[in-house]
C-alpha cells in the first residue's frame, strides 16, 4: 500500500492529461461515504479508514452529518494513484439533498452511480444517471456492498441492463474464493482468462471489446479480419464510447473488505477521461435567445474560466467558493472577475480540500477542483474570468427540482428578525433547493426546501452551528389565485385634510394569461388622464396586491393588468393617492373576474413491496392523486408514479411507513398549479377574510 501522505502536504505536480474528475452519486445508503474512504486508504492519501459509526470518515466531518450517520453535504477529496490525481466528490443520496448532488455533475467529466448490491436499483440511480446524460457526462456504474448476505449479482447486473441499456458492461467480475475467503474482483478488459461468478472472463472480454471497436469502423474491420483487438490500443474508441454513452462500464467493489478497491483505481487511472477526453461543459456567452454556445478549452495557456459549483459559509471561516477551473491556470496573486463584475479581486490562497482540512497549492489546472476563501462576492453559479470578453459567460443552467416544501419560522427572541435573515441568506448561499420570502399578507418568513428532512437539518443548523433559536409553524401550502374571466375595476381616492389633499383615479383592466405565464403590466392611458410620471405609482399599488392576495391572501399569478383610463388633479394628485387607487382597482376587478385559488401539484414517485401497491393507490386516490403508471422494481418492488396535490400529502412518510412496515420511499417534484375544488376555495377564503375582520 502506498504510503499516506501527510495531510497539509502540497499534491504532486501533474499535467492535464494526469486529472481526473469523478462525482459519487447515488441513493442513501450505497455505500458512497465508505467507498471514497476505502479508495482514499488503497491510494495512500489517509493512513487509516474512519467509519460512519465513528463519525470518522474525511468526507462526513460536518457535526451534523456525524450525528445523522450519513451525507448533507457535497464533500471533495483528491488523492494520487500511479501518476494521475484524481477528484472525489462525495455527495449526499437523500432526494431532500440533491441540491448537493446535481452541482457536482458540473465539476466533473464522471459520473460514478454507486448501487447497493443489497438493495439494487433505486429511484435515485435512475435520476442521477438521467441528470448526467443530460450534461453529457461519461458515466460509470458501481455496484458496492457485493459480498452482502443473499445477493444475486449476476440479477442485479441483468436488471441494470434493462434499465438503463444493453451497453452497461462489466469491466471487472466478481469472483468467489473456493476457500470461503473474501470476494475478489477479476478484470476482463485487459484480461481475458479466468473465471468468474457469471462465467468465463472472456466472454465478458470480447463484449467489452466489440461494444468499443463499433465506434470506429477501421477498428470494426480489423476485429473482423483478427478476431480480436489488444485492449491496449482501444484507448481513444474507448473514450469516444464513453462520451457518446455508447458504453457505460460496471464495476464491482465491496468498500468494507477492500475487494476491487485498487481494481477500481485502475480503472480511474487508465479507462476513465482526463479534462480533454470528456464532453466539454456547455457555457452560454449572451442572455436568453442571443445566447451562443462556447466550449472551454482545457488549455493552460489560456484566459481564465472557472466555475464556482459549491459555496459554504463558516460562521468562523466565513465564505469558501468551491470552483472547477475549465480553462487557464489559477495561480495565487492573480485577478479574477466574477461573471459581469467590473471590479476584480485578487486570489490570496488557492486550495485543495480534503474533506474538512484546505491543502495550499500554488497553481490549479483545467479540471482541477479547488477552493477560494474569504472573497464575499462569490456565489453559486458564478463564473470566474480574467478576461473582459468573458463576462457574460455563464452555464447552462442546472434542472433543480422546486422547493414547495414551506415552513413559517421567527426568531424566539423579539428584535433578532434582522440576524435571521442574514443567517437564512447563508444556509440558502449554500444550497440552490432552498429559498427564503417574506410573505406580506401574514408578514411570515418562510422557509422552502425539498421534504421534511430537508427543512429539519436547516433547523438543526440554525441551532447547532449558528446557535439560533426559533419557532416554528406547520408547513404552509404555496397556494396562488388568479382570474379565469376579464373584467374592469375602479377607484377614484380622494382624500382632504385641511391643506393640500391626495386625488388619484384609476381605471383598470385584468385578463387571464396561460398557466406559467406571470404577469403583465400594460401602460393604455390616452391623452394623458394619467401623467406618466405617475404610472408607476399604479403598477407598485397593482403589485401590493399580487404579492398580498385579493381573495384568500396567496399570491396572484398569471394575470394581465392594462391600465387606460384615470384622472389627476394638478394640485392634489400625488404618488401615494394613486398606489391607493391602482391597489383598491385591481381588488374590486378581481372580485368580478371569477377569481380562483391554485394549488401545487407535485409528480408522486413511490418505490415499495408489492404487497403494498393496493394500499397505496387506494391511500393516493383518498388524497385526490391520480396513478399515471408502475412499473416494476427490483424483485418484490414496485415503482408508481402519479401526481397529487402537495397539500393532500403533508406528513406522507408517516403515512407510507405504516403501509409498506417502513419500506417505502418517495420523491415529490412540483409538476404544475391547477385550482382546488370548490369546498377547498371557500375554506381558504373564509379562512382570510376572518383573519382580515380581526
Amino acid at each position: 500500500m502506498p504510503s499516506p501522505q501527510p495531510s497539509g502536504a502540497a499534491p504532486n505536480p501533474v499535467q492535464v492529461a494526469d486529472i481526473r474528475t469523478l462525482a459519487l452519486v447515488g441513493p442513501a445508503a450505497a455505500g458512497k461515504t465508505t467507498l471514497a474512504e476505502a479508495l482514499l486508504l488503497a491510494s495512500g492519501a489517509i493512513g487509516s479508514a474512519g467509519s460512519l459509526e465513528r463519525g470518522s470518515t474525511v468526507s462526513d466531518f460536518d457535526p451534523l452529518e456525524r450525528r445523522m450517520q450519513h451525507s448533507l453535504n457535497a464533500a471533495l477529496l483528491h488523492t494520487h494513484w500511479k501518476g494521475s490525481r484524481i477528484h472525489l466528490i462525495d455527495t449526499p443520496g437523500a432526494a431532500d439533498f440533491v441540491g448537493q448532488s446535481l452541482p457536482a455533475l458540473e465539476a466533473v467529466e464522471t459520473a460514478a452511480v454507486v448501487i447497493n448490491a443489497a438493495t439494487g436499483i433505486e429511484p435515485m440511480a435512475v435520476r442521477l444517471m438521467q441528470q448526467a446524460a443530460e450534461r453529457g457526462l461519461d458515466r460509470l456504474i458501481i455496484v458496492n456492498k457485493i459480498d452482502a448476505q443473499g445477493v444475486d449479482l449476476a440479477a442485479l447486473l441483468a436488471q441494470i441492463q434493462a434499465t438503463f441499456g444493453k451497453e452497461c458492461l462489466p469491466l471487472n467480475l466478481p469472483q468467489t474464493q473456493p476457500n470461503g475467503g473474501p470476494t475478489q474482483v477479476l478484470d476482463c478488459f485487459f484480461n481475458r482468462s479466468g473465471q468468474s461468478d457469471f462465467g468465463p472472463v472472456e466472454a465478458a472480454h470480447r463484449a467489452l471489446v466489440e461494444q468499443v471497436v463499433e465506434v470506429d469502423a477501421a477498428f470494426v474491420e480489423r476485429y473482423l479480419n483478427d478476431g480480436d483487438i489488444d485492449a491496449t490500443e482501444l484507448h481513444a474508441p474507448l473514450e469516444q464510447a464513453l462520451r457518446e454513452g455508447h458504453l457505460i462500464p460496471v464495476c464491482f467493489v465491496s468498500a468494507r473488505t477492500g475487494a476491487g478497491v485498487t481494481e477500481l483505481l485502475d480503472v480511474i487511472h487508465q479507462l476513465l477521461p482526463h479534462p480533454g477526453e470528456g464532453n466539454p461543459p456547455d457555457f452560454l456567452k449572451g442572455e436568453g435567445d442571443a445566447a451562443t454556445l462556447v466550449h472551454a478549452q482545457p488549455d493552460p495557456a489560456l484566459h481564465v474560466l472557472a466555475h464556482v459549483f459549491k459555496v459554504t459559509v463558516d460562521p468562523y471561516v466565513g465564505k469558501l467558493g468551491v470552483l472547477r477551473v475549465h480553462q487557464g491556470t489559477l495561480t495565487p496573486g492573480m485577478q479574477l472577475y466574477v461573471g459581469d463584475g467590473r471590479k476584480p479581486f485578487k486570489v490570496n490562497h488557492l486550495y485543495l480540500l480534503q474533506g474538512k482540512n484546505h491543502v495550499e497549492v500554488q497553481r490549479a489546472l483545467p479540471g482541477d477542483l479547488c477552493a477560494i476563501a474569504k472573497v464575499d462576492e462569490l456565489h453559486f453559479d458564478a463564473v470566474l474570468h480574467d478576461a473582459a470578453e468573458d463576462d457574460h459567460i455563464h452555464l447552462k443552467p442546472l434542472p433543480f427540482p422546486v422547493p414547495v416544501h414551506g415552513l413559517a419560522i421567527a426568531p424566539k427572541r423579539r428584535g433578532d428578525e434582522q440576524r435571521l435573515w442574514e443567517i437564512l441568506g447563508k444556509l440558502v448561499d449554500e444550497d440552490p433547493c432552498l429559498k427564503v420570502e417574506h410573505v406580506a399578507s401574514t408578514n411570515q418568513t418562510v422557509v422552502y426546501g425539498l421534504g421534511e428532512l430537508h427543512l429539519r437539518m436547516l433547523l438543526e443548523r440554525l441551532r447547532e452551528v449558528h446557535r439560533f433559536e426559533v419557532e416554528t409553524q406547520p408547513p404552509r401550502i404555496a397556494y396562488r389565485e388568479t382570474v379565469t374571466s376579464s373584467a374592469e375595476g375602479h377607484h377614484r381616492h380622494k382624500k382632504q385634510t385641511g391643506g393640500a389633499g391626495q386625488f388619484g383615479e384609476v381605471w383598470l383592466r385584468v385578463e387571464p394569461l396561460p398557466r406559467g405565464g406571470g404577469f403583465e403590466f400594460v401602460d393604455a392611458v390616452k391623452g394623458g388622464t394619467i401623467p406618466g410620471t405617475y404610472i408607476p405609482a399604479v403598477e407598485k399599488g397593482v403589485r401590493e396586491v399580487l404579492a398580498s392576495g385579493a381573495i384568500s391572501g396567496h399570491p396572484v399569478v398569471d394575470v394581465r393588468v392594462t391600465v387606460f383610463d384615470g384622472k389627476h388633479h394638478s394640485v392634489d394628485s400625488k404618488e401615494i393617492a394613486f398606489v391607493t387607487a391602482g391597489r383598491k382597482a385591481l381588488l374590486a376587478a378581481m372580485r368580478e373576474a371569477r377569481s380562483i385559488v391554485l394549488e401545487p401539484i407535485v409528480d408522486v414517485e413511490i418505490t415499495a413491496p408489492d404487497a403494498a401497491m393496493g394500499d397505496i393507490t387506494g391511500d393516493l386516490a383518498a388524497r385526490r392523486g391520480q396513478v399515471a403508471g408502475t412499473h416494476n422494481g427490483l424483485v418484490g418492488s414496485m415503482v408508481i408514479r402519479g401526481q397529487a396535490p402537495l397539500s393532500e400529502l403533508a406528513g406522507y412518510q408517516t403515512r407510507l411507513n405504516a403501509m409498506t412496515s417502513g419500506q417505502g420511499r418517495y420523491t415529490l417534484t412540483l409538476s404544475h398549479y391547477e385550482a382546488v375544488p370548490p369546498g377547498v376555495q371557500q375554506q381558504l377564503v373564509a379562512g382570510w377574510q376572518a383573519h382580515e375582520d380581526d
